[in-house]
């Protein structure tokens, strides 16, 4: 058996740094490729790292271009190919398509926060709220047009896969990217239900998404990651690390089954292994032990371009990417490398039992 497959030589005996679990992947990127990005939190740093490194990075959604890079990210503009925030379900991506395209339709437009409004379906992406309704729906027919120019001209998607968890309307099946009355709208137990998605759901999810991507899109493919970073909370009554275990085998689980599905288009990358796997020995989190280090997504990226780009003449490591001098420090340079914004971590800021 070749080397890769043994434990002792693939995992024991290297240095954590040298690790590369992808042994062959079925298409390239080009620096042509229009690559666009989607998914949870762990997405951001993939996004960060093509346009760092003179890919074709897609977006398709901008901020004004006489805004600075520090206030197009605090009203996501960039984080993503376009601005949708974070897409934690693959029920979410699915219904995100399909309103895009008017296959699907949402009958609770708004929620209200204080004397502003919340899109429930962006909570932060306006992170003040919109000064009225006209204005919410407005922007979100510009967003859902963008997003529509998207999916139709993109060459591969990276979707990062991030959560099982999520919260359902009963009147029309929407998915919410968090649970209503965290930030913004009222939670209605009668309408708002708690779904914790199994393997099959989200393999199907992701099937018919692929589907209906390839009827607008036929050239379209896809790279399935999975998000290392652990669940904030859970809903369920139970130790939170039980319920972020389920939920990443259940997304890596699926992932493996729909790319059997739809082989050489789409695939699935590594990155969960690379930075949760035994060879780290938990190297690759920062002190709260969800964030994930610069060197961690220098390993993820640095095997994402070995392997999956063309014509690459490497990607920049983090400390490449620093920049300023002066009262400014190093170490709070890397953070604002390794820096996401993670809509989950709100329900971090509720109150516990």
């Amino acid at each position: 058996m070749p080397s890769y497959r043994r434990w002792s030589r693939a995992v024991a005996s290297l240095p954590p740094a040298a690790l590369d679990p992808v042994v062959d992947f079925p298409f390239k990127i080009t620096r042509q490729d229009k690559v666009a990005t989607a998914g949870s939190c762990f997405a951001q740093h993939i996004a960060k790292r093509l346009a760092q490194s003179g890919y074709n990075y897609f977006v398709a959604e901008k901020g004004h271009p006489l805004a600075s890079e520090e206030v197009r990210r605090h009203f996501q503009y960039e984080l993503f190919s376009a601005r949708y925030g974070n897409i934690y379900t693959a029920r979410q991506l699915l219904q995100l398509f399909r309103e895009a395209f008017g296959r699907q339709e949402h009958r609770e437009l708004y929620w209200q926060l204080g004397s502003r409004y919340v899109d429930p379906l962006r909570p932060a992406v306006e992170p003040d709220g919109f000064a009225s309704v006209q204005e919410l729906l407005l922007e979100r027919g510009q967003h859902l047009a963008a997003v529509r120019r998207m999916f139709s001209e993109l060459d591969v998607l990276v979707f990062t896969l991030g959560l099982t968890e999520a919260w359902e309307s009963t009147e029309d099946g929407t998915i919410y990217p968090l649970c209503p009355g965290v930030r913004g709208g009222c939670f209605d137990e009668n309408i708002h239900v708690f779904r914790n998605f199994g393997v099959s759901e989200v393999a199907d999810d992701l099937t018919e998404f692929m589907t209906e991507l390839l009827s607008v899109n036929a050239r379209a493919k896809v790279i399935l990651t999975v998000s290392p970073v652990p669940l904030v909370a859970t809903a369920l009554d139970r130790h939170v690390l039980v319920s972020t275990t389920y939920s990443k085998s259940v997304l890596r689980v699926a992932a493996e089954m729909v790319q059997n599905r739809f082989p050489g288009i789409m695939c699935y990358f590594p990155s969960y292994e690379i930075i949760t796997g035994a060879h780290g020995r938990g190297s690759y989190f920062e002190a709260d032990l969800r964030s994930v280090t610069a060197e961690g997504v220098d390993h993820v990226m640095r095997t994402f371009f070995r392997h999956v780009a063309a014509d690459s003449d490497g990607m920049p490591a983090a400390q490449e990417m620093v920049s300023g001098t002066g009262a400014e420090s190093f170490t709070d340079r890397m953070e604002a490398i390794t820096r996401v914004i993670c809509e989950e971590e709100l329900l971090d800021k509720m109150r516990p039992r």
